[in-house]
């Protein structure tokens, strides 16, 4: 084979080193979190008013319908929750990151079918006057259950816990309408669940 032979077939192998490191990479990121839950309901009150009830870590045992208590620690600059569900089960979540009007975290240890959890809390400002959008969207694949199960089971979570922080918004938002001496009207809207 003369030198313009082995040129080309230097430049296939390296083309063919090049389609299998892609082909590595695309199979790589296709185990990345395959399943994505994500509620939203809305509320009555400022995010800011909202957040001070609901956005302390272990604020959680207040307005989570499961959650029988929860444990914040550190180790070095991580903090860490524990809860402790009614039904006597347990989940470690690492801390992640915060905003001013959200937290992430992500599931170390759990009873739950699912591994390589990430989840985010927040408000938004609602487009009405003096409401907010409560979100929590999580990103995980399933472990032990098939990712039907695994869909169920953490939308049923998401689900009862916006409507807890919404039933939270709600009764301070009473609270302070009673202050002011107005009659509380509650929360007419019945947006759970978009």
């Amino acid at each position: 084979c003369d030198s313009q032979c082995k040129v080309w077939r230097k430049c296939m192998r390296m083309f063919k080193l090049a389609l299998i490191a892609m082909a590595a990479l695309l199979l790589g990121s296709a185990s990345a979190s395959a399943i994505t839950v994500k509620k939203r309901t809305e509320g009555p009150g400022l995010p800011p008013e909202i957040w001070k009830i609901v956005g302390d870590f272990c604020a959680i045992k207040t307005w989570h319908p499961v959650v029988a208590d929860c444990v914040e620690t550190k180790e070095g600059d991580v903090t860490y929750r524990t809860l402790t569900l009614k039904d006597g089960g347990k989940i470690k979540e690492k801390l992640t990151g915060t905003e001013d009007l959200g937290y992430s975290y992500e599931i170390v240890e759990s009873p739950l079918p699912v591994k390589n959890y990430k989840s985010k809390l927040w408000l938004e400002v609602d487009d009405e006057p003096d409401r907010s959008v409560i979100y929590w969207q999580s990103d995980f694949d399933a472990n032990g259950a098939s990712d039907d199960d695994a869909k169920a089971k953490i939308t049923g979570i998401l689900a009862d816990g916006v409507k807890g922080i919404k039933q939270q918004a709600i009764a301070a938002h009473d609270a302070k309408e009673a202050a002011a001496g107005k009659a509380p009207e509650g929360d007419k809207d019945d947006d759970d669940d978009k």
